[in-house]
């Protein structure tokens, strides 16, 4: 498993860089698009994209599909530490990009009910 781990994140992470940095980047997003909406619930985004260059996006294919459950467990765990809630379940995915100046990755979020998910 943590072969498989550390070669996975090595594709996605540049050397020198913290496997923790793409994790830290999900939990930001939910920190900072968290919608209040009382005094014990903020409302968080549960659908995250992670855009890579073609290139990139390629070496992850066969993998992607374990990567981005395991990025979704991160964001549920973050989730429960700081009472967020969610309109539905929690996805990670991973997309191909063209748009220059994206660098290893670009994370985009947003929050959808889950009858949206469904259909």
């Amino acid at each position: 498993m943590e072969r498989w781990s550390d070669s996975l994140w090595g594709k996605l992470v540049p050397r020198g860089r913290k496997q923790a940095a793409v994790v830290a980047i999900l939990r930001r997003e939910c920190d900072s698009r968290a919608l209040v909406l009382d005094r014990r619930r903020a409302l968080v985004p549960n659908t995250f994209v992670i855009e890579l260059p073609p290139e990139i996006r390629r070496r992850l294919t066969d993998d992607s599909a374990l990567l981005a459950e395991h990025l979704a467990r991160q964001v549920r765990r973050h989730a429960a530490e700081q009472g967020y809630t969610f309109a539905g379940p929690v996805a990670v995915r991973m997309a191909s990009t063209d748009e220059p100046g994206i660098g290893r990755f670009r994370i985009r979020s947003r929050i959808v009910r889950a009858e949206r998910l469904r259909g």
